[in-house]
């Protein structure tokens, strides 16, 4: 059982001024530059996805819940069968991990294609266009969906006191191989440390764990 005992100051964020623009123009910086640089290996994913399964989009676009509680539509390369949310409510009984999200190793739903850009977190590259808009970060708490949210306590809910990241603490701490409180703590560590180092070094750390994977699924 993981202690619940972080109290996150609002106040003390809300005063951050200038860590929080410098993380604002490196954002948009970084992911436009990463954009362009990327464009070529979207190209090859979108044919790949396409080949693996012609019936679906290249993209999935889902409602996730940003700081504060508001929602906006997160951007991925599909990695699952295109009618992947009708079935999950099939599949709740499996889920093998505790708490207010769904996690499942075998997922029937994923694709095959599907199953080697998780692994790799290339599904999450898309990302960068909502970094762009503001809606998310490239650090930052895993954004959740409007589902997990309602199963929330209120200390779950000081996750949704920053913008929500590609990349964060709970990535590159084990990801699927850590339970929901487990994915709190570091969560809500991240955001009571939360500085233009901490952010570089998760960002090192999400390379490394993109080159050899954790545990992603």
């Amino acid at each position: 059982m993981v202690e619940k005992n972080i109290k996150i100051d609002g106040e003390k964020l809300k005063h951050q001024y200038a860590y929080r623009m410098v993380k604002r123009i490196f954002d948009v910086v970084a992911s436009a530059i990463a954009l362009v640089l990327l464009s070529p290996f979207f190209l090859i994913l979108a044919i790949a996805i396409k080949i693996d399964d012609p019936n679906g989009p290249v993209f999935y676009t889902q409602t996730r819940v940003g700081k504060n509680g508001k929602t906006f539509q997160i951007i991925k390369f599909r990695s699952m069968i295109s009618n992947a949310d009708k079935l999950l409510a099939r599949l709740k009984n499996q889920n093998e991990v505790e708490g207010a999200m769904f996690k499942m190793k075998n997922d029937p739903r994923i694709t095959r294609v599907g199953r080697f850009i998780r692994k790799y977190s290339l599904d999450e590259l898309p990302q960068l266009i909502n970094v762009i808009g503001g809606s998310m970060s490239i650090v930052g708490p895993r954004p959740p969906l409007i589902s997990e949210v309602e199963q929330y306590t209120d200390y779950d809910k000081q996750r949704l006191m920053v913008v929500p990241g590609c990349t964060g603490m709970w990535q590159v701490g084990g990801r699927n191989d850590v339970d929901f409180d487990e994915m709190v703590r570091l969560d809500l560590t991240y955001i009571q440390n939360r500085s233009v180092w901490l952010d570089l070094k998760i960002m090192f750390e999400t390379v490394k764990i993109m080159i050899v994977p954790n545990g992603a699924y």
